[in-house]
């Protein structure tokens, strides 16, 4: 059987350039959605050449031109959820995401800040109908306020109505399962309303719940803003046992395109749960202490101590906060057996002989 043939949204991401490379290795016919202005950013044309070279397809259009804002505000009111008016222009879908996070309001105290908008726009229909066309599959890596545009994703799949599965930016935990607080709570919970919205539409899917990017929770052992791994003093969320599963991101790209054709991940959870990478952050500080043969003095931060920091800080610095608590605190990505509706990847595919926790941690001794 033929391999089909992928359209990559976000394809030169973050997450879409390992999504988009695995494509290409495992032999599918693989077509990258990008803006025309990428040759503007140096990085971005030198990887979207070379994907060209490997024998990508690219597709320009419109559709993803993006602006990026930086606005510098020096001692403006706190931003609270309770106003009207957003920073900067946006469309409709991300209007909501805005004027929960990014609204002005005079009632509260000053605070500098530092607000970043990422706007991109999903909205241009016959755009995306047309790359859709082209493909089998759509696997779709954009992130921050784009998410609920991949509403409009769903709309082209839709009408196009051959596609054989629709990836939607999912690549953490299983967003259905969190028992998250706020503003990680929010965040997560538009990739469920997409993930609703998908299952109405009755599109054949995928979600991939791959757990924590290993390149960025491990180097600093979970604790954010760390450049190098702690050789003193950890820093450790809650008591240190729920248990956590770290992914090299090149290995989440294989274990996604391994998943498009497979009839047993059709309208399923692909689950990332490797036996090898799941540690509760306890266990990954006494293996780091082995490697560098020194006994770490540990700080253990209370739950209640961590809701309090997520509160008293401003967003988005809080996002990261929250989003630990639900992964480290709360457990969220093992406190469950996977159930009828979820498959694991390593189950599936003992084939893909993934990056080991140990072995990633080598390269920093």
């Amino acid at each position: 059987m033929a391999s089909s043939k992928i359209l990559l949204i976000g394809g030169l991401g973050y997450t879409g350039r390992h999504v988009a490379k695995a494509s290409i290795d495992l032999g599918h016919p693989t077509y990258l959605l990008v803006r025309q202005s990428t040759a503007s950013n140096p990085h971005k044309a030198e990887l979207l050449e070379s994907f060209k070279a490997s024998g990508a397809n690219i597709v320009y259009v419109s559709v993803l031109e993006v602006i990026f804002y930086v606005t510098i505000v020096i001692s403006r009111p706190v931003q609270t959820s309770e106003c009207e008016g957003c920073a900067g222009p946006v469309n409709e879908s991300q209007k909501e995401i805005l004027n929960h996070f990014t609204c002005k309001c005079p009632n509260a105290g000053d605070l500098d800040l530092v607000d970043v908008l990422w706007q991109g726009s999903l909205e241009d229909h016959a755009s995306l109908v047309e790359a859709i066309k082209k493909v089998d599959v759509v696997i779709s890596t954009v992130g921050g306020t784009q998410i609920m545009d991949q509403l409009n994703i769903i709309k082209a799949i839709k009408e196009v109505g051959t596609i054989k599965r629709f990836l939607p930016s999912e690549f953490g935990s299983d967003f259905d399962r969190v028992h998250a607080v706020e503003p990680a709570k929010t965040a997560w919970g538009y990739k469920v309303k997409v993930r609703r919205a998908i299952e109405a539409e009755g599109i054949p899917y995928t979600y991939v719940c791959s757990n924590c990017f290993a390149t960025y929770s491990v180097p600093n052992l979970g604790q954010p803003g760390l450049i190098d791994l702690p050789r003193d003093t950890v820093s450790i969320l809650g008591d240190g046992n729920a248990k956590v599963v770290f992914v090299k991101e090149e290995d989440v790209g294989t274990f996604t395109i391994k998943a498009v054709d497979d009839p047993r991940t059709l309208n399923k959870k692909l689950y990332l749960r490797l036996p090898a990478n799941t540690y509760s952050f306890n266990d990954l500080v006494a293996l780091w202490e082995k490697k560098i043969g020194k006994t770490l003095e540990k700080v253990y931060v209370p739950e209640e101590a961590l809701l309090k920091t997520i509160e008293d800080t401003p967003f988005p610095a809080n996002l990261g906060i929250a989003m630990g608590h639900s992964v480290c605190v709360k457990g969220d990505q093992t406190n469950f057996e996977i159930g009828p509706d979820g498959v694991e990847g390593s189950q599936l595919y003992p084939d893909v002989k993934y990056t080991t926790v140990d072995e990633f941690l080598d390269q920093y001794v």
